[in-house]
């Protein structure tokens, strides 16, 4: 659940905290997905590749500390 506390009725600053809270949370990642019908073999090729995007990113991590 998120919560988000406004101070002295500073909405503006607490919207921004809310997306922010949002897009950490791949909540609107997921919203855009939810869209419209995705057939399983599309589900299986954007998962596949989202894996190897996350071991390019933890490679490149691990190539920093060397």
């Amino acid at each position: 659940m998120v919560q988000i506390v406004v101070k002295d009725n500073n909405i503006d600053q607490a919207l921004r905290v809310l997306k922010k809270k949002m897009q950490r949370e791949g909540i609107f990642r997921e919203m855009k997905q939810r869209r419209a019908y995705e057939k399983p073999s599309e589900k299986r090729v954007r998962e596949q590749a989202e894996a190897a995007r996350r071991a390019r990113k933890l490679a490149r991590k691990r190539e920093d500390y060397l």
